[in-house]
């Protein structure tokens, strides 16, 4: 697993600041991702680690810096950016799925509205995603008939419907019951195995250690720390990645 650094990057990051107001919330990240890696971004609340990859797809706006996508750079508006939006799929912390609309329905509305893609052929890509996790008996369920770790797999199953080449996880499963994490971090683990790009904000140290190519330890608003998994967790290699491993409990 991992890229040789031959490979140009699938996102390149430089210099990136972002500030609200006067206070500033990333200090010059550097970072690049390349295509098949599963990247986890860990760090203390507060450390700028959502912050960052909401900037990736521009749902946050940047100060400074630069982020390249696919040897573009990130658009600022318009067409672009919604073409940006199209390739890079975004998995959030709460579901976001339309109340008003079945399981089947979540699936088949942005590649209809946004790709133009037919109904029948989007419909089989809805059930075929489905089935992919788990929730082919759900596919003309609302979503208030289904609990938090069902909905957040249709939540991935939405994102993958626009067969993004990236995606972006924003903290899946600090929402859900101890018991549900295991059914969506199960899913995940299997995007990985199929080669999708990832970068995952997590407090799930274990699905970090055992999934992930490369482990970014963020703090105060900067990456302090890049490694592979094992060397990370036996070998911080930075003082405050120590006392943050040091409050974890089993790590």
């Amino acid at each position: 697993m991992g890229a040789p650094d031959h490979r140009p990057p699938l996102v390149r990051i430089r210099g990136l600041d972002k500030h609200y107001g006067p206070t500033q919330v990333l200090h010059s990240v550097d970072l690049d991702v390349f295509a098949g890696e599963v990247v986890a971004i860990v760090g203390p609340s507060g450390s700028g680690k959502s912050t960052l990859c909401r900037c990736i797809n521009r749902l946050d706006s940047t100060t400074a810096g630069s982020i390249v996508v696919d040897g573009a750079p990130l658009p600022e508006e318009g067409s672009e950016l919604r073409r940006l939006r199209a390739e890079v799929g975004m998995v959030f912390q709460s579901f976001n799925l339309f109340a008003h609309l079945t399981v089947v329905q979540n699936l088949m509305l942005a590649p209809v509205k946004v790709r133009g893609i037919r109904l029948e052929e989007a419909r089989e890509r809805a059930y075929g995603l489905l089935e992919r996790v788990g929730l082919a008996d759900k596919a003309y369920a609302y979503p208030r008939h289904l609990s938090g770790g069902q909905q957040q797999r249709v939540a991935i199953a939405r994102a993958l419907a626009m067969e993004p080449k990236l995606l972006l996880f924003d903290e899946p499963t600090s929402a859900l019951d101890p018991e549900m994490v295991r059914e969506v971090l199960g899913v995940m683990t299997q995007l990985a195995l199929d080669g999708m790009t990832m970068i995952v904000v997590t407090h799930e140290m274990g699905f970090a250690r055992q999934v992930a190519d490369r482990v970014v330890f963020m703090d105060g608003g900067r990456i302090l720390r890049t490694a592979p998994p094992e060397e990370f967790f036996t070998a911080p290699g930075h003082p405050r990645a120590e006392a943050f491993l040091a409050t974890l409990p089993g790590v």
